[in-house]
């Protein structure tokens, strides 16, 4: 069973502001928003951990991770003016939920980043 913060959000265990759902994929708001708009889409029905431990039969799912981002920045407006995707691996990267995860980040003009801090 998937106990991370996420997979109970998927069975609305506990609240989330859901922006974005298909079959395989859930989106919604990050409650620790890095940018005017953060919205975080996971897989609905794998638990990968990391992006590292993502295996090549899961190429389509994580594909599908950066089309609904796509698709949601389209709906929202924000795509002729830009937006970020990013996934976090491990703890040193900022992965705090360990059920793979990708943030879209939008709404202003963003940094440059890369960075150690």
């Amino acid at each position: 069973m998937n106990d991370t913060l996420f997979g109970k959000i998927i069975r609305r265990e506990i609240p989330a502001t859901i922006v974005y759902e298909d079959d395989e994929i859930l989106g919604f708001k990050d409650i620790a928003p890095q940018a005017p708009v953060h919205v975080l889409f996971v897989p609905k029905h794998e638990l990968i951990p990391t992006l590292d431990d993502a295996t090549p039969e899961q190429a389509a799912l994580i594909g599908k991770l950066a089309l609904a981002a796509a698709e949601y920045a389209r709906r929202e407006g924000l795509a002729q003016d830009g937006y970020r995707v990013v996934m976090n691996c491990r703890e040193h990267a900022g992965q705090t939920v360990f059920h793979l995860h990708l943030h879209l980040l939008a709404g202003a003009q963003l940094g440059r980043f890369g960075s150690p801090s």
